[in-house]
């Protein structure tokens, strides 16, 4: 029987990419393949550091699709980044499912789409395909807490709304 085969898809950004990385050999470990989706500049850093991939680079296949902005564009310019990424992105990311779903007569399809919680387009396109789907969110459990607790903090007149 063939392992489940998740897509996983994190924002391109330092403190996102990891974290993922880490779900993915973990996810690995317990029997699942994985694709890995990256930004095209992105991906050459991953290829570039992945000295500890021998041991999963069987069941972690690292692809890239484009962002939108050109070689050498500054990815600073995050207004910009992003609003290309919302127009470029989703297409390629549906156009790469399809082509994994095809290939091997249909025997590797995506059964789950694990994406950055700020790519809410990738959990869209995943919905559209009927993929199952999760938002990964790469914060510390400290943040997260503090996050959940913001509520009660106000109510509790600790911190304000504003």
């Amino acid at each position: 029987m063939s392992r489940p085969h998740l897509l996983v898809i994190p924002y391109p950004a330092q403190g996102h990419v990891m974290p993922l990385m880490e779900l993915s050999h973990n996810l690995v470990d317990r029997g699942f393949k994985i694709t890995f989706v990256n930004t095209e500049v992105t991906h050459e850093r991953v290829v570039a550091s992945s000295s500890n991939m021998a041991h999963y680079e069987e069941f972690i296949h690292l692809v890239s699709i484009p962002d939108g902005m050109e070689a050498g564009e500054d990815r600073n310019q995050h207004v910009k980044r992003i609003d290309l990424m919302l127009k470029v992105m989703p297409g390629h990311l549906e156009n790469l499912i399809k082509k994994i779903n095809e290939s091997n007569n249909g025997h590797d399809r995506i059964t789950c789409v694990i994406a950055d919680e700020h790519l809410g387009w990738a959990l869209e396109v995943a919905q559209k395909m009927s993929i199952p789907r999760a938002a990964f969110w790469p914060v510390s459990a400290v943040l997260m807490a503090l996050v959940f607790h913001i509520p009660k903090l106000i109510v509790d007149g600790i911190i304000t709304a504003e």
